[in-house]
């Protein structure tokens, strides 16, 4: 029976998970896997405050140099997060000749390559499953499941905070206020949840998914974002008069030799199997050649969840440990030359647009005459019938539209004397 020694550096909410599936599970690893994974140090700052019940013939240190430099060490787990000193205990874990699991969405997104190759120099791996979905599977099915597709594109809910508050919304007609408190009880959300909700975290965990899809390393920098925090219940309501429903929508689609990729709130048929998606659960859904369609849903949050991606990860680097690693898909390198970012302005889809406006005659014609002046067709046109001199809602759908005409019209419809707030614009998705 082989020993895996592991090192864990990070001893949150997902590493006491990691711990309690390896103690719970170990004899059931053993007979399956004929390997004993066994924690020998748990580095972490706070290490003294925290439970550590069954971790008697575990080392314990708030020293992370103590898990780098022990050469007894096979496998590391970096759970910290962040970029510093997450990099730099990966980097010298590799180095030591240490294989890495992490979760670290931020890091791999920002400095993915330069691991990569660092790893590839040492003939050590990094897996990361857990890095996007959690434990949903959607990181080993591209690289080994479906690994001899073409990628047409990649369409995902990959933020579980953001889909409960969009979900809730929806279901039992919350407020985003409402929602996103319920979601911070629930412990869905941080206590400070501007990540999730502007977008941010959605956008690290797309650019993995591009760089394992479409062999670009693309920066968060350098596509657009968009969180849901303008999203009203009015949206909503409309969506859903409309068959339509609302998600946060992470999208990466190839056009020629060109990349769109972007993250916003989008519009998708209730039909459509995203729509569905609820709840803290994530999907990913990829547009493969000669494959077709793959659809993956589960839940995308939670301390198990994450534990048991981190786990599967384990299980498989500890089978693989000895085996001489050449340059893998799972930790690329090099990028396609030939493919550029489409930027936002020449994106071209179909939009709904929420006008706030007092409710006069002749408003309507105002709008749609701005509108005209940039090539925008409308398609519908959809009122809420209020008293005379009071504010109301409009809804427009467009036809396919600019995205740069639009945001043009709308930054000239927004000062008309008729409209009473900025205009919501929210893109629809052709899936």
């Amino acid at each position: 029976m082989e020993r895996i020694n592991i090192g864990l550096i990070g001893y949150g909410i997902v590493g006491q998970g990691v711990v309690k599936i390896l103690k719970n599970r170990r004899k059931f690893f053993k007979d399956k896997y004929k390997k004993d994974f066994f924690i020998k140090t748990i580095a972490d700052r706070s290490i003294i405050k925290k439970p550590s019940p069954g971790l008697d013939n575990t080392v314990l240190t708030a020293d992370h140099h103590v898990v780098l430099n022990d050469k007894d060490i096979h496998i590391v787990i970096e759970l910290i997060g962040g970029m510093s000193p997450a990099k730099d205990i990966i980097l010298s874990a590799l180095r030591n000749g240490k294989h890495v699991v992490t979760a670290n969405k931020e890091l791999l997104a920002t400095c993915g390559q330069e691991l990569f190759r660092q790893a590839n120099a040492d003939n050590r791996m990094i897996y990361f499953e857990s890095a996007v979905g959690a434990g949903i599977p959607i990181i080993r099915t591209i690289t080994e499941g479906v690994a001899g597709n073409k990628f047409n594109g990649v369409y995902g809910i990959i933020n579980g905070t953001c889909n409960f508050i969009l979900t809730e919304m929806s279901r039992r007609g919350l407020t985003f206020q409402e929602a996103l408190k319920e979601a911070q009880e629930k412990g869905y959300a941080e206590s400070n949840p501007t990540l999730d909700i502007n977008g941010m975290d959605t956008a690290h965990k797309l650019a993995v998914l591009v760089f394992l899809t479409q062999g670009k390393f693309v920066s968060v920098k350098d596509f657009h974002v968009e969180g849901i925090n303008h999203i009203s219940h009015d949206d909503i309501e409309f969506a859903n008069t409309l068959n339509l429903t609302i998600r946060l929508l992470a999208i990466a689609k190839k056009i020629g030799n060109e990349l769109d990729v972007r993250v916003h709130p989008t519009l998708i048929p209730k039909d459509h199997g995203l729509a569905t998606v609820n709840g803290v659960d994530n999907a990913i859904f990829l547009d493969m050649d000669p494959m077709g369609d793959v659809f993956i849903e589960g839940q995308g949050a939670g301390q198990m969840t994450a534990a048991a991606g981190v786990v599967s990860d384990l299980i498989n680097l500890g089978i693989r440990k000895d085996v001489r690693m050449p340059t893998w898909i799972f930790n690329p390198t090099e990028e396609q030359q030939d493919l550029n970012l489409r930027k936002i302005d020449a994106v071209e889809t179909r939009f709904y647009i929420r006008f706030m406006v007092i409710d006069k005659p002749g408003v309507l014609s105002i709008i749609t005459g701005v509108l005209g002046q940039h090539n925008i067709s409308i398609a519908s046109v959809n009122q809420k019938q209020e008293n005379k001199g009071s504010t109301v809602p409009v809804v427009m759908l467009t036809h396919v539209a600019n995205e740069r005409a639009v945001r043009d019209a709308l930054e000239q419809i927004t000062h008309l004397a008729v409209v009473r707030s900025k205009p919501v614009a929210i893109r629809m998705e052709k899936l």
